[in-house]
């Protein structure tokens, strides 16, 4: 799904679809603009400001919430915080909010007003108030009343959706599609092309790499967290078993029955839960182990908590009766074998300063004291220890330079005529939507230059980098569609292309009021 969401982020229809959906969510936010800048109660600051008036946490934390319901009910699952992160739902909500502001703000410049009856009509019309397919007031009622909002409150928040929608539908009704647009378009679906074509890649070139000593020195100095060695440590710790003092814990019936009782799930048999009777030596068992587990941790808290001050490991290893291990220096990501599962031990081991301890930590394995023996940090080698790797590293970076100015000469040279590149054909092709280009391979980005390549000016005005590759074209012949046949379907393509210009139309409009106010965004909310 995500690969889809990438593919068509910058659909019209997507962004239609998106449109329509957020802003239906943001209309039911039932928030009343600018109250963050009156002054009156407490305030905890504020996620935006737009010229003088104030976006709330609270509006922003609501806005988020229902941004991701809306992602969430298209992944039709919980959204992993790092795919949170990469779609920038955050970001998007806080946008949206400055957007609407915005938008509400020119509308009343625009003397744009929603009638009491237009507000009524659009409550009747919403399902969850409705009976048999009419507006039921008791049903208005006791929704709003469940969703804890006041009539008066939601009511004003429709007609600011309304107010918006018909400031959108005002500016999106001024795009027009012209006939030099709908020709442009229909000859872009319909010609056929030939291009002549030829890539450089940073193998070709790579022969040709030279680098001095004084290059690779820079390279390093430009790159040092790429051959960085990763922090080290060694530590020292004891790990004491709570099995050593169970033969010193017993159990009576009230501690048995008080453990089943709490822990009932466990004890279930083919027809259910089965009675403390049948499973009693089971449950005094458990409730044994437990108890040792506790008073283990008890025992190990005790004594580290009073060597704790002098980091005394010796002295906890002996009130425990346990020995001391001791591990050589290892990485966060090559941790010793006896300590690869310890997660949790590994995690504070990197937080100590040389010669801390610290403890009790509790795992599987047992209750665990440590100490910082030794701490190595990271640290860039000299050129000399790792001339081979910084070399590779620089001549494939240096190769992928080369390649880009070899095909910008490239570029060059055809246009006076005086190039000796060997060029291949592509044949004839079509526009395709995935941007497939016979023998080239696929790039919307290439597609696009191509189809405004005329005979009059045959070459790009770049080459097109695509994967690790840069491709520079010239269009051989362009065979154009029948004009009759854009006569008779002229107005069915201006159908076709007048959402776009509307969108188009809308985005720009948006953008033009963004970049006239004074836009001051709480950075720290959105970065989470």
């Amino acid at each position: 799904m995500l690969g889809i969401m990438r593919k068509y982020k910058q659909s019209i229809v997507i962004k239609i679809v998106f449109g329509i959906i957020v802003f239906s969510f943001i209309g039911t936010i039932f928030l009343v603009w600018g109250r963050g800048g009156d002054g009156g109660g407490k305030s905890l600051g504020y996620a935006a400001k737009v010229d003088s008036t104030k976006i709330g946490l609270e509006d922003f934390q609501q806005s988020y919430y229902r941004m991701r319901s809306i992602y969430e009910q298209i992944y039709q699952k919980s959204l992993p915080a790092e795919v949170e992160k990469q779609l920038g739902i955050k970001k998007m909500a806080l946008d949206n909010l400055i957007e609407t502001m915005l938008i509400r703000k020119a509308a009343k410049k625009m003397g744009i007003s929603v009638s009491k009856d237009e507000v009524t009509q659009a409550i009747a019309a919403v399902p969850a108030f409705q009976k048999n397919g009419a507006f039921d007031f008791q049903q208005y009622q006791q929704s709003l009343k469940a969703s804890r909002m006041t009539p008066a409150d939601f009511e004003e928040s429709q007609k600011n959706e309304l107010t918006i929608k018909k400031a959108r539908k005002t500016i999106q009704d001024k795009a027009t599609v012209t006939d030099a647009d709908a020709e442009g378009y229909y000859h872009k679906k319909n010609d056929r092309l030939e291009l002549q074509y030829t890539a450089v890649t940073p193998e070709s070139v790579l022969s040709e790499v030279k680098l001095s000593d004084q290059d690779l020195n820079s390279y390093l100095q430009n790159h040092q967290e790429q051959f960085k060695s990763a922090e080290q440590i060694s530590i020292q710790y004891t790990l004491y078993d709570p099995s050593t003092v169970i033969s010193k814990v017993t159990v009576n019936d009230e501690e048995i029955n008080t453990f089943y009782q709490k822990n009932i799930d466990r004890y279930q048999g083919k027809g259910g839960i089965l009675p403390l009777a049948e499973v009693k030596e089971k449950v005094k068992v458990d409730a044994t182990r437990h108890k040792a587990g506790k008073l283990a941790y008890e025992n190990a808290a005790d004594a580290i908590n009073k060597n704790l001050p002098s980091a005394n490991l010796p002295a906890v290893s002996t009130a425990l009766g346990c020995r001391i291990s001791e591990t050589a220096l290892f990485t966060a990501k090559a941790p010793p074998a006896a300590l690869a599962a310890e997660e949790s031990v590994l995690k504070k081991a990197f937080l100590l300063k040389q010669g801390d301890m610290a403890g009790p930590i509790e795992t599987t394995k047992g209750i665990y004291a440590l100490k910082l023996k030794e701490r190595k940090p990271a640290e860039v080698p000299p050129l000399a220890q790792i001339r081979s790797a910084v070399e590779s590293a620089a001549r494939k970076d240096k190769a992928k330079e080369l390649a880009s100015k070899r095909a910008e000469e490239i570029l060059a040279a055809l246009s006076k005529n005086t190039g000796n590149a060997k060029m291949q054909d592509t044949g004839s092709f079509s526009f395709n939507d995935s941007g497939n280009i016979p023998g080239i391979g696929v790039s919307k980005e290439l597609m696009d230059a191509a189809l405004a390549l005329t005979s009059a000016a045959p070459l790009p005005k770049a080459p097109t980098k695509i994967d690790q590759k840069w491709v520079v074209i010239k269009l051989k012949n362009r065979t154009q569609a029948p004009k009759e046949e854009f006569q008779s379907s002229r107005e069915e393509i201006k159908k076709q292309l007048l959402p776009k210009k509307q969108q188009e139309a809308l985005d720009d409009w948006i953008k033009g009021l963004k970049t006239a106010a004074k836009i001051e965004i709480n950075q720290q909310l959105i970065a989470d």
